[in-house]
Parts: structure tokens; sequence; C-alpha cells
């Protein structure tokens, strides 16, 4: 480059002038594109979780357009990230090198505006990308990025195959295929494909329940059709309830539900994660005021023995999440299936802690938002041959008391039992005639 300097001075050395700059100014990245592209990175390089990040208090500084962009473009990337991977990485000139994260979340970011948002002008994803990366620090891969997106934008629409093997339709749905195989040997092709379908769309509203009234509507909680329907089946085993425990509370919908059917019980809610136990306590002070719910920290497997017997304990615990893809996309990224067992082992100590919590002629529901077996029916199993010799405790089937939610008007007359039980369990799979997340649950009764 070409110097530029002064005439020079006896006794002082020469002196440079500023030379101007050969780099063009960075473009503008929109706040919500920004937004977005920090989002997507913090979710993969660590735990953090893309609800909490959308809900963050730093979000409420975009307007209200700019948040549903922001929104939009996270849980669509991180939906479709495994399809968007499989497109782009053809397009590299060494595919088989690994890309730096803030390249890589700026390729999906710009690939799933090109593919998957028609009303994005194709010039502004490029662009955005190219500088979403130019401003993370990586200015020579600028020429990559825009190369490999403008190859995209040109490229032919792939379409749906005549005969898909299951690995082609996992990846054009944007699942792990060991998860997408898991789901065919135990629900069918037919039914493991509707789930895939249903996890890359934005979560339905419910079909299941009868429309309620403004009063009503007031004063229940925000719940998807499958949390509302496990906690209707609670709250409907034990009519006149008087004592309630809720084991695995936060965040709350649930044992707001319980407290509105059953207003005359005690109602215990416990969570083992002091966080979420504030987060819960603070939503029951704002909704149910005056309400005889009292939220204690508590491992459940631990519950002090002065808590005493409850005749109604609902136990969803924590799990997987697998039947809520569409809800918590990032979840086919970062489970494995060694997680499955990890998850059952403290499913099955709270199960069979709970248990032995129940009063006689009480009722217990254990769910979980899990596809898996080994989180649902395996877990079933295993504890009650563990309890066999403890207390005497059985499994009933729930189809009774799902017919009496339909019964009683709390379903609409048209919902199909069928599609909602199997086995005497309560099953939910998303896509196959229900609008909602995928659920298990198991009713149990001591003797």
């Amino acid at each position: 480059m070409n110097v530029l300097t002064e005439p020079r001075r006896p006794g002082r050395p020469p002196q440079r002038r500023p030379a101007k700059s050969t780099q063009k100014p960075l473009a503008s990245i929109t706040p919500a594109r920004s937004a977005a592209f920090e989002i997507l990175q913090r979710v993969a390089t660590n735990t953090a979780h893309s609800d909490d990040l959308l809900h963050a208090p730093g979000m409420s500084q975009l307007s209200q357009a700019d948040r549903n962009l922001t929104m939009a473009l996270v849980l669509g990337t991180l939906r479709w990230q495994i399809a968007l991977d499989a497109r782009i990485k053809p397009l590299l000139q060494r595919p088989e090198l690994a890309l730096a994260q803030p390249i890589l979340t700026a390729l999906r970011l710009g690939a799933f505006q090109l593919l998957h948002m028609d009303r994005i002008p194709a010039h502004a994803a490029l662009s955005e990308s190219v500088e979403l990366v130019r401003s993370a620090g990586h200015p020579h891969a600028v020429g990559m990025v825009n190369a490999v997106l403008r190859k995209l934008a040109s490229a032919k629409p792939v379409g749906q195959r005549l005969h898909e093997s299951t690995g082609v339709f996992a990846e054009r749905l944007g699942h792990p295929l060991w998860l997408v195989e898991r789901w065919v040997a135990n629900y069918g092709r037919a039914a493991a494909q509707a789930i895939c379908e249903y996890d890359q769309q934005e979560p339905q509203s419910g079909n299941l329940f009868q429309p309620i009234d403004s009063a009503e509507s007031a004063s229940l909680p925000r719940l998807d059709d499958g949390s509302r329907l496990v906690a209707e089946l609670t709250a409907a085993c034990v009519p006149g309830a008087q004592r309630i425990w809720d084991c695995c509370a936060a965040p709350g919908g649930k044992t707001l539900l319980l407290a509105q059917r059953h207003p005359q019980a005690d109602l215990l809610a416990t969570d083992v994660s002091p966080r979420r136990l504030l987060a819960l306590s603070q939503r029951l002070q704002r909704d149910a005021p005056g309400s005889k719910i009292r939220a204690v920290e508590s491992d459940a497997a631990t519950l002090s023995a002065d808590e005493g017997l409850f005749d109604l304990i609902l136990c969803d615990v924590p799990c997987s999440g697998t039947g809520t893809l569409a809800r918590n996309p990032e979840i086919r990224h970062h489970l494995r299936p060694s997680d499955l067992s990890r998850q059952a082992e403290r499913q099955r100590t709270i199960l069979s802690a709970a248990l032995q919590r129940l009063a006689p002629e009480g009722r217990l529901v254990y769910s979980t938002c899990s596809l898996e077996p080994e989180e649902n029916e395996q877990i079933v199993t295993a504890v009650l041959e563990g309890l066999a010799t403890k207390v005497a405790i059985s499994r009933i089937p729930v189809e009774p008391t799902v017919t009496k939610l339909k019964e009683q008007g709390t379903l609409v007359p048209e919902a199909d039992l069928t599609k909602l039980t199997r086995d005497g369990f309560l099953r939910t799979l998303p896509g196959s005639g229900f609008e909602g997340d995928g659920f298990f649950a198991a009713l149990f009764t001591r003797s």
C-alpha cells in the first residue's frame, strides 16, 4: 500500500498520515437479526434455553415487531437446523472442516430466511448474514458466507421424494435420525412422520377442550392442551380431595388449575430448584392471591415426613421433553440416547417416593412430556415391581377418568378418546389428531 509522507524536516522522522481504509463500513444489522444471532450463539455454545432468552428482560428494549421477528428467526432456525446444515454442507469448498460457531450460526440464520421466510427479501437475509460474520470478528469468512448463501438462494427447492427412507424424511424434517428411528419402532412410520411434521410448525392452538367463557378464561392458567389434559385428569381423579401435593410444581400452571378445581383443598407445591420455586411463588401470588397453596423448596424424593400423606398427588417429573420439540426445538440438538437412562433413574426415585406418600384410597398421576418408553411405561413397571413388598400400590386405567372429562363437558363432544389413551395410559402424540404437546400419564391408587 502506498503511504503518503510529509516533507522531511531536519531532526524529525517522516510522519505518516492516516491511510484511508479499504474496508467498507459495516452495513446496518437490524435489531431483530442481531438479537436472534446472539441468542442462537448462546444456545449453541452453552446450556442456555431459547425460551428463557427470548423472554429475558433485554428483549423488552425491542419493538413488538422486532420481538416477533426475533422469536420467529430463533425458533425457526433451531427447528430446521439439521435440514439447513444438510443444504449448506455441499456448498462449502471444504465440507469436512468444522466452521467457527459464529460463521455457522450466520449461515444457518441466513439459510433459514432464504428457504423458509418468503416475506424477507433475499438481499436482506444475505447482506445482513455477511455483516453478522464480519461484526463477529471473522472478516476472512465474508466471501465464503456470501457465496454459499447466493448459491442457496438460486438453488432449486428440494421436494419430497415419492418414497423416502427414515433417514431421508428425518433430515428433511430437521430431526436426529436416532430419535426418529425410535419413534418408527414405537409408534409406526406414519405416526413418526406426523410427529416430525408437527414439530416443524409453531405450536398449534388447542382443539380438545370446550371453549370457556370470559370469566373462567380469566381465572384459568394458560396451558397447552397436553399440560391441561394432565392437570384436568389429575383434578378429576379424586372429587373433594382435601390434601393435594404437586411434587414437581414449577412453573405452576398445573398447580393453579388444581387449585381452581379444588378450592377447598390444602395444596402443597414443591420444587427442588430455588430459582424455579421463586418464579412459581411469584406466579402464585400474582394469579392466585389468597389461595390455600403452600410453595416449599424440597426434593420430591425426600419430602419431610411431617407433611404426612396426601389423597391426590401429581407427579409430573423432569424428563427429556421429546414431546415438546415444536415448543422447545433445541432439545433435539442437545439430547443424546444416554440421557434417557439418566433421566429414568431420577424418575424412578421420585415416583417411588411419591407413591409412598399416598393415603389409602388416594390417587397419584405420574406424567411426563416425553415420547420415550424408558421414561414412561418402563418406569411404571419398574416402580411397581420395586414397591410390591412395601405398600399396596396398583395401577388403574385412565380411560374411565378421561371419559368422565368428556361426559362432564370439559372435552369437546367430538374428542376421539382412542387418540388420547393407549393400553390404559394417557398418551398424546403430536400431529396424530391432537393439537398439542406429546404427553404420557399413568394413574395409581393405594389400597
